[in-house]
């Protein structure tokens, strides 16, 4: 009985490693290894290059200070010294850079005086709930759209789609915005404006606040996924045209294959490849772009938190913000890598840039 305990305890180790070996010899496993050192070099030559450009500004957040006349210079003093401002940016920057490595601590804000990790964590959900949504948004209104384009190609259909396409491409996104704040006033009460929740939110059941935040979502999320939409419509248009014209469709066709097969199985399967590509990008300019709808719409997220902390000054704030905004961005460019290879096994990741 020992022995045969002991054999499957082996066979048992023995499966266990050799699973562990496939796992790190996996091409998705050394490419997300390469990937992240990638990142963490990517993400210290932004450190350098915020850092660098923060310190180039005239001034500092205690000249702000200097102009109360309530706030003493021996309290001034103690602030410099607090923060760590009495030092050299150099020496500023390394302390900072040792803190985040082997604490996690990105500092503390100099206005709130608070961590800054506790001040993001809100701030990059929100922007991430607006970004997120907006995706969702625009991927499912544009590839149906598209398709319809593609389909209908010259007719009344497609050149509707595409008149409402160039307009949605030629409106810059605050004046968007400002239509969608003109169309709330006139609506009021029924889109709210201005923050994330109502003000008896707390008092909500769990669903009643989920539904809450979604009702405050609505404007913002048709304002940064409007030029989004407009943009990945034609994109995807053009990119189901061009399958459309393939010999291997043209052979479907000539073989009785239902047309919705032919189109939704053997086209878009090719057709959006190019289309994942753009996720990532699509991901990046939707966080950088959502600071308008967040200025606008007073959402509480990462691009206002940046605009309150370079006004005044708060260096670190400044720059664990732009770390953040720049580790989601790698986040979201390496998600679509990954999700184009799952959507065709034949890509090799190490070929993808």
């Amino acid at each position: 009985m020992t022995s045969s305990n002991d054999s499957s305890i082996e066979k048992g180790s023995d499966s266990g490693w050799n699973w562990f070996k496939r796992l790190i010899s996996s091409e998705t496993f050394l490419y997300l290894v390469k990937r992240l050192g990638q990142a963490l070099l990517t993400l210290l030559i932004a450190s350098v290059l915020s850092f660098a450009i923060i310190q180039l500004a005239p001034g500092n957040y205690l000249d702000t200070l200097r102009q109360n006349p309530k706030i003493t210079p021996e309290r001034i003093e103690e602030y410099k010294q607090q923060f760590g401002l009495d030092k050299s940016a150099t020496v500023q920057y390394f302390l900072w850079l040792s803190r985040v490595i082997t604490k996690g601590d990105f500092g503390t804000s100099f206005v709130y005086l608070q961590p800054v990790s506790s001040l993001l964590w809100d701030r990059v959900r929100a922007t991430l709930e607006l970004a997120i949504a907006s995706l969702i948004v625009t991927w499912a209104i544009a590839l149906p759209l598209g398709i319809v384009g593609a389909v209908n190609q010259n007719r009344w259909a497609d050149r509707i789609l595409q008149v409402l396409s160039y307009m949605g491409q030629g409106f810059p996104s605050f004046i968007t915005a400002l239509i969608l704040l003109i169309f709330a006033q006139l609506t009021s009460p029924l889109f709210p404006v201005g923050g994330r929740t109502s003000i008896n939110h707390i008092d909500l059941t769990p669903l009643g606040q989920i539904l809450d935040i979604g009702w405050h979502m609505i404007l913002p999320t048709i304002a940064l996924s409007i030029t989004s939409f407009a943009g990945l419509q034609r994109i995807t248009r053009g990119e189901l045209l061009d399958v459309l014209r393939q010999d291997y469709i043209q052979t479907a066709r000539a073989k009785g294959l239902p047309e919705n097969r032919v189109i939704y199985i053997h086209a878009l399967r090719n057709a959006i490849n190019p289309l994942v590509t753009l996720l990532g990008f699509e991901f990046a300019s939707l966080l950088s772009g959502a600071f308008i709808a967040e200025f606008f719409f007073n959402w509480p997220g990462l691009g206002r938190l940046i605009l309150q902390g370079l006004l005044i000054q708060d260096l670190y704030l400044v720059l664990a913000s732009l770390m953040m905004g720049g580790f989601m961005l790698i986040l979201g460019n390496l998600l679509a890598d990954l999700l184009l290879k799952a959507v065709d096994p034949r890509i090799k990741l190490e070929n993808l840039k």
